[in-house]
Order: structure tokens, then C-alpha cells, then sequence
């Protein structure tokens, strides 16, 4: 694969500053890609990666992240943003009253794209959410997000802590292992 220029389509730029602090220098650009809908971000990241490429005849990396509710059969996954924008992060919460199980798992799926080939990862945290939002930290659902083994959401959190817990760095790491890329020190 020879060096590979790590250009990061994303509206987030608070993904791009994670993969940052975990060693992933990236150039962040910011593009309109068509989404398939589905509830496993794994199933959308590859046809991300396929149309970055073709907007921009360039290596990319594209990533999709979901929140998987237990007693929801998975719902809402990917479909996590759109209910945030539609409803908000407090009725991600109340979603789950009523429900004995508030257990969750926090999904990345990672695609890199070179037009020969598509390459992908995946991270997965377990945990839970939280009555309420809580924490001034992280981005979009965080306030909610309890990593299992731990009392505080991911916006409670410093950066470093989350980032050694977060379903983003396992993605991020597996899709390193993948392409043997050098990571700098974060």
C-alpha cells in the first residue's frame, strides 16, 4: 500500500481530533456522501468509502458509529443521529424507561478506500445509559454512554480516559493492525 495519505471524510470534526489523540494523523475534510440506512454501522461504511472515492479519485477513510440498545433489539445503531436531531439526546434516555435493561453497545465501523481496494474495521464497547445526560465532555451521545466498569459517561470522562476505553480507538486500532499503518505516539 506504500504511504498512505490518511484524508478522513467527516462532518465531525471532533472524530477527526480523536483519531488525532490516538496516534492517527488525518486530513479532515468535510463532504456530502449518500448513507444507506441501517442499523449496523458496518453495513454503511463501505458504500461510504466507495463514494468518497469517487468524489474525490483519492485514498480515504470514512467511519459511521452507532448506538445498540439491548432492549431495543439493537435499535437505534447507525440510526443514532437522526434520532438525536429529530428528538434529541434526552429521548435517547427516556427511550429506555420502562425497560429493566438499559445495557448498550457502542459501535465504529472504520472503511478505507483506495479504488483497487476496501479495507474495514470495527470496535465495540459495551455498557449502559444513563437516566440523563451528564457530563460537559466528548460529543453527541457521550453524556449518555457508561463504559461497562465504570459509574461515569464518556462526557464525564477526560479525553485520555475515554480514548482508552472508546469503541472509536478499537476501530481505529483494528483498522491499523489491518494495513500495518505507523501510528505516532498520541
Amino acid at each position: 500500500m506504500g504511504a498512505l495519505p490518511l484524508v478522513f471524510v467527516t462532518s465531525r470534526a471532533e472524530k477527526a481530533r480523536e483519531a488525532e489523540r490516538m496516534g492517527f494523523p488525518v486530513e479532515r475534510l468535510d463532504l456530502e456522501l449518500p448513507e444507506p440506512q441501517a442499523l449496523d454501522p458496518s453495513e454503511i461504511v463501505e458504500a461510504k468509502a466507495l463514494s468518497a472515492y469517487r468524489a474525490l479519485s483519492r485514498p480515504v477513510l470514512v467511519e459511521d458509529s452507532g448506538l445498540a440498545f439491548r432492549a431495543w433489539g439493537g435499535f437505534p445503531g447507525a440510526l443514532v443521529k437522526w434520532v438525536e436531531k429529530s428528538a434529541g439526546v434526552p429521548a435517547l434516555a427516556r427511550m429506555l424507561d420502562g425497560f429493566p435493561d438499559r445495557g448498550a453497545t457502542a459501535i465504529c465501523a472504520i472503511a478505507y478506500c483506495d479504488g483497487a481496494e476496501v479495507v474495514t474495521a470495527r470496535g465495540e464497547t459495551e455498557g449502559s445509559i444513563a437516566a440523563a445526560p451528564r457530563g460537559g465532555n466528548g460529543f453527541g451521545w457521550d453524556v449518555l454512554f457508561i463504559p461497562k466498569g465504570s459509574e461515569r459517561t464518556f462526557a464525564e470522562m477526560s479525553s485520555a480516559e475515554k480514548d482508552s476505553l472508546s469503541h472509536r480507538r478499537r476501530a481505529w486500532e483494528a483498522l491499523a493492525q489491518k494495513m500495518a499503518l505507523p501510528l505516532r505516539s498520541g
